[in-house]
């Protein structure tokens, strides 16, 4: 695939490829028809029938070739199969789609921030109905191990977390890409805050500033975590307020992923307590 993926991406060569499609031909009529030596023409018609594109055989004093469909139907496969790669998810709310949903939003804002203050009192609203019970749901929120599982939106991995659930407790979350193994690259992000409420089972509330490349805060959220079981006591019914402060004209890029980075987040967090809502196997991780 490789060597025909070369043999392809050159002008000339797929020239020839474009004629031969059309009939089988002989050198000195394809250098003819594509304006050029002939010379050159045999070497690029030799790279062809390397890469198993084309065939040739010699027909009196001439050397006819001929295009072989099968292995560009072979490319064309592959290129079919990343493509749908790309595009896959429910709905096609796949990866794909989920850059562009972010492209979009980060045009906008960027448009909009236009000096200190821009977007205070902007907020986001998030709900999600968890399979755990308001303790076992508590103990995801404010335990940093348990944090750890979720804290982050798809494709990135907490790398340095400190939670401490107390009133004017410390707060301190950084992430990088989940692919970055040995944290060679550069920070994907991280932020600094502070607990302000804590009613365990019922109530959490803090405020968090991510960081600028400057160390500067981009803005400062206020989050609020409300808990209730649900209806028949077979699990909780979670409500987030997340509202924005303080926001600088550089804050636009980090705005406009809360509502697609926060939520994939949650999503996260119903799926690891759906996976054990009973708390079986986070336990162990106190």
């Amino acid at each position: 695939m490789d060597a025909l993926l070369t043999a392809l991406a050159d002008p000339a060569r797929w020239r020839l490829v474009s004629l031969l499609a059309e009939r089988p031909r002989s050198v000195g009529v394809l250098a003819q028809l594509a304006g050029a030596r002939q010379p050159q023409t045999t070497k690029h018609l030799q790279t062809l029938e390397r890469a198993g594109v084309v065939t040739s055989e010699r027909t009196g004093q001439r050397r006819v070739y001929a295009l072989r469909p099968g292995p560009l139907r072979d490319l064309a496969a592959a290129l079919t199969r990343l493509a749908d790669t790309a595009e896959q998810g429910p709905e096609g709310g796949g990866p794909l789609a989920t850059h562009a949903r972010h492209a979009l939003s980060l045009g906008a804002e960027r448009l909009a921030a236009q000096q200190p203050g821009w977007a205070d009192g902007r907020s986001f609203r998030f709900r999600r109905s968890l399979a755990g019970s308001p303790e076992l749901v508590w103990r995801h929120l404010s335990e940093a191990a348990l944090l750890a599982r979720w804290w982050t939106p798809d494709d990135l991995r907490v790398s340095e977390l400190v939670f401490e659930a107390r009133v004017g407790g410390r707060i301190v979350q950084e992430y990088r890409d989940a692919e970055d193994a040995d944290g060679s690259d550069v920070v994907a992000g991280r932020a600094e805050g502070v607990v302000e409420e804590v009613r365990p089972g019922e109530r959490l509330a803090y405020r968090l500033s991510p960081l600028l490349p400057g160390a500067g805060p981009a803005f400062t959220a206020h989050v609020d975590y409300d808990l209730r079981p649900t209806e028949g006591d077979t699990g909780t019914d979670l409500d987030v307020h997340f509202r924005i402060t303080d926001s600088t004209v550089d804050s636009a890029d980090f705005i406009a992923g809360i509502e697609i980075g926060f939520g994939q987040s949650l999503d996260t967090l119903a799926a690891v307590i759906a996976a054990d809502p009973h708390g079986i196997d986070t336990r162990s991780t106190k």
